[in-house]
């Protein structure tokens, strides 16, 4: 689990790509402190798993599907990357809850700068929008954020000074592929609204019978 809230910013040093999957080598810092194999690192908001490491980078497989669903599959050497590691049990959870398996992505259509902030318009699809509040939370290449506005093919976040200078987002421009991660908690709730076993109870019956 991871909260939202970016360690580095880290520079992919190679790919090697073999058939549909890859593997990354990052160059980082930070995380490097007491990383362990087998551990999971959050790369722009993907939960990814260490399978080496050196004194100055680490590696992890990327396997097909994620490819598929993520930003990834556009990364080249050099771009620079979100990381994230996972939240120890005594850590701060200064975001929210980041599973680090996103619902898919979006597309930035516009930047706005507004005084100190810099307003970003992401398009994306109904699927996601659906669990898009005004005030809620949401993941940007692992940035947890809130929301500003919802508008129907579309959301917008403001961002203040640190989280630019403290992540990706500073990079990205007008048509730039972003990963998106809903609120999970948004979804567990409709998981559990959707499972309610159907009654054939209704104010009718319960008037006809007496109750009311």
């Amino acid at each position: 689990m991871f909260t939202g809230i970016i360690e580095e910013i880290g520079t992919i040093q190679s790919i090697q790509r073999s058939g549909n999957s890859a593997v990354l080598t990052i160059q980082a810092d930070l995380i490097l402190s007491d990383i362990h194999i087998g551990d999971s690192i959050a790369v722009n908001g993907i939960c990814l798993t260490v399978t080496s490491f050196s004194n100055n980078s680490f590696c992890a497989d990327v396997m097909h599907e994620t490819l598929n669903r993520s930003s990834l599959k556009s990364l080249r050497s050099k771009s620079p990357v979100n990381l994230e590691r996972a939240m120890p049990a005594n850590g701060r959870f200064g975001g929210h809850i980041v599973s680090g398996h996103i619902d898919g992505t979006g597309t930035i259509r516009s930047t706005k700068q507004d005084s100190n902030a810099v307003w970003y318009t992401i398009q994306t699809s109904p699927s996601i929008l659906r669990y898009i509040v005004e005030k809620g939370s949401i993941t940007i290449d692992g940035i947890s954020l809130t929301v500003a506005t919802v508008q129907n093919d579309s959301f917008q976040v403001s961002i203040i000074p640190h989280t630019l200078k403290q992540t990706i987002l500073a990079y990205k421009r007008a048509g730039d592929m972003v990963n998106l991660e809903n609120d999970c908690i948004a979804k567990y709730v409709e998981r559990l609204l959707n499972c309610q076993p159907k009654t054939t109870i209704t104010t009718d019956f319960l008037t006809k019978n007496g109750f009311f």
